[in-house]
């Protein structure tokens, strides 16, 4: 995956995991891929996600990303560990500046159109929609993305198997984040499974 565009276009959900255990890793990472969804966004939120990030990495199919990256030495970390995009809440132009130089595929969070207009000058028109419902929900993405045509958004913070069909029914939105796939403790895998093949479904 040379470009963020082919990560978002991958599945219509990239999954956004909060791991805290590493023996969780590929087998969830396992049961996202067999029911379709391949771009997985593991949050550095944990002490485990690096560590995350390597297992999963390991599973056939997985194409595995980092999330909450914050900074240049959280983008080489993950890099290091065999993250294949990254995925930063905000937009900061020093880490801008820093992904692109080393050629990942990049997306950073933006919430205004000061932040898009930023992005833009940098060379970025990929971006993640952060946190989606508290930042204005689709009215305000709607209203976002008209000035910027050329730009495509992945919301993610509230987004639902309920609501995620509206989202992606916006031309501007390939593709949302969403962390309802995976519940906090052992994995089930046939659960995830399910959710994952109904999640990959979606419009």
């Amino acid at each position: 995956m040379k470009d963020v565009e082919s990560i978002m276009t991958l599945a219509p959900v990239i999954p956004v995991l909060i791991i805290d255990d590493v023996a969780h890793a590929r087998p969830i990472a396992e049961a996202l891929v067999a029911g379709g969804l391949c771009a997985l966004e593991v949050t550095l939120r944990t002490p485990a996600a690096l560590e995350v990030i390597r297992e999963m990495a390991k599973v056939e199919g997985a194409v595995v990303g980092a999330g909450t990256v914050l900074n240049e030495h959280d983008l080489y970390a993950s890099v290091q560990a065999g993250a294949r995009f990254i995925v930063s809440p905000g937009l900061s132009e020093s880490l801008s500046r820093k992904a692109l130089a080393s050629g990942i595929p990049f997306l950073p969070g933006i919430a205004t159109a000061g932040d898009i207009m930023r992005g833009l000058d940098i060379g970025l028109s990929r971006f993640k929609f952060f946190p989606a419902i508290a930042a204005g929900g689709i009215p305000a993405l709607r209203a976002l993305s008209s000035p910027f045509p050329r730009c495509r958004f992945c919301p993610t913070g509230g987004i639902t198997q309920e609501n995620a069909a509206e989202w992606l029914a916006l031309d501007a939105v390939p593709c949302v984040g969403g962390s309802w796939l995976v519940p906090k403790g052992a994995p089930d895998r046939a659960a995830i499974a399910a959710a994952a093949r109904k999640a990959a479904r979606l419009p």
